[in-house]
């Protein structure tokens, strides 16, 4: 489908010269035009080196990091908003603002007190509906997690009332699948945290049975995190992380993170690790596949300084971060300097590193792209995002789009993921054309979405009224030969 706003190709012109010289003099300044236009094309991001191996068919593409600061899809810091049952919905206005705090994704925590003994409401139900078409509208993702308590001393549901509550909202999950990033288990104990159960769920057992039945419920490409690494452990009878031969896989393990609601407490995390150094080590590994994150606690010592916090998040390669709790650790980060750098890197940052491109292919011909994309982020993404190179024709304004079979999720941190897929130039005009890639949502109802679509961290190269990335090239496409 066309998408809006032509973008024309960037002209250089050499300055004139108005004054008479030697030959000699003429020669030398000309040559130091020369190199001063060379190095100018090359800081403006994307110059075109020379070719290689004396290949004139191609162009090699140096591309320029960015280190501005903007959202993309699922991850980065994130506002929490709970709701008591039958409550208010969502601000729409305040959903809308959330962008301009580079905010894509919030949490949202359903109580679900007054249905302990009984179904929950159609009234409650509407409420999660509603909620979550709020958040499409508005562009985000959310977390979702439900609970029956927010005290200690409270009173959770008994199990068969959590079963039977999960059947009830598998409709709504399989409805809005496409704006639900992750949720969380749930449902145990105060806050939903998986303790201080009134009903004895707060068991391996128990734990199991709801988490199962969770993961039954939702659509399999959604993860779910747990409280703890030792709870995962324990319910999967296992203390090895997921490996790559099950990954993205329907299988419940490979489906299951991690959330820490204690993050850098100091000790144990208050409860989250059991041997620091090992459970440390089993989410380092487990999160290569599965998502990770949560929020800060009232530290037990010391503030964690700029240093451990990037350390911490690095090695448990987090996602996400609650900007709501606890204030006082993430003010001492924003007077420390190191706020922004967690905003750039909280999760998957992409970034562009070099392309092949030919510059000439005949239509019906085979255009052979080598791009290679890095991962600066904290962590790798968990949602499928589906791969698609664009040309734009100069002329006529038209998109011609060609998915690729490319997973962007192994693009792990400070890893290379080489794109060099074949494409048909099937049924393509003659013509110009500016060449794109496309990072976008699976889902059929945000596809085609700019806010949905994954921006690379390079200078120049994001066009925010396609949602598409400028690979900087331009292509002749030409009649068969």
């Amino acid at each position: 489908m066309p998408v809006p706003g032509l973008i024309s190709a960037t002209k250089y012109v050499l300055p004139n010269k108005n004054r008479i010289m030697t030959a000699q003099i003429k020669r030398i300044e000309y040559l130091s035009v020369i190199i001063v236009i060379c190095i100018a094309l090359s800081l403006a991001s994307g110059c075109k080196k020379p070719d290689n191996n004396g290949d004139t068919n191609n162009s090699i593409i140096q591309y320029q990091q960015s280190m501005d600061i903007f959202s993309n899809p699922e991850r980065g810091f994130i506002h929490m908003a709970d709701v008591r049952s039958e409550g208010e919905n969502l601000n729409q206005l305040w959903l809308a603002n959330l962008k301009s705090e580079n905010v894509s994704m919030m949490m949202r925590v359903f109580y679900l007190e007054k249905f302990k003994d009984q179904p929950i409401s159609d009234k409650e139900l509407q409420l999660i509906r509603t909620d979550l078409k709020s958040i499409r509208d508005a562009g985000l993702k959310c977390i979702l997690r439900f609970a029956y308590t927010d005290d200690m001393a409270g009173t959770d549901a008994p199990l068969v009332i959590v079963k039977q509550h999960l059947d009830q909202l598998q409709p709504v999950f399989v409805e809005n699948k496409d704006v639900i990033a992750f949720v969380q288990a749930g449902f145990i104990g105060a806050w939903g945290e998986w303790h201080s159960s009134s009903n004895g769920l707060a068991t391996t057992e128990n734990e199991r049975e709801v988490l199962y039945k969770l993961l039954s419920v939702l659509p399999v490409e959604i993860m779910v995190q747990v409280r703890t690494p030792g709870a995962k452990q324990a319910i999967f009878n296992t203390t090895l992380p997921i490996e790559s031969a099950i990954a993205y896989s329907s299988e419940n393990r490979a489906r299951v993170g991690h959330h820490n609601d204690c993050f850098l407490a100091g000790g144990t995390d208050y409860g989250t690790y059991t041997n620091v150094t090992a459970d440390k080590e089993y989410i380092s590994k487990d999160a290569l596949y599965v998502p990770s994150g949560g929020e800060t606690c009232p530290p037990e010592g010391a503030f964690p300084g700029c240093t451990t916090a990037q350390t911490e998040m690095r090695l448990l390669k987090w996602t996400f971060l609650n900007l709501d709790w606890y204030q006082p650790v993430l003010t001492a980060w924003r007077n420390s300097g190191c706020f922004e750098e967690f905003q750039r890197n909280l999760g998957y940052r992409l970034v562009l590193v070099s392309a092949n491109l030919p510059k000439e292919v005949s239509t019906g011909g085979d255009f052979l792209p080598e791009i290679k994309i890095t991962n600066k982020g904290y962590a790798p993404l968990y949602n499928y995002k589906t791969t698609s190179l664009v040309l734009k024709n100069i002329s006529t304004g038209e998109f011609y789009q060609f998915d690729l079979p490319v997973d962007i999720r192994t693009c792990k941190p400070n890893g290379i993921l080489t794109i060099n897929n074949s494409i048909k130039l099937t049924n393509i005009p003659q013509g110009n054309y500016k060449v794109y890639l496309k990072l976008a949502d699976k889902s059929e109802t945000l596809k085609n979405r700019k806010e949905f679509s994954v921006r690379l961290a390079n200078t120049n190269v994001w066009d925010a009224e396609t949602g598409l990335n400028d690979l900087l090239h331009q292509l002749k496409v030409t009649a068969k030969k």
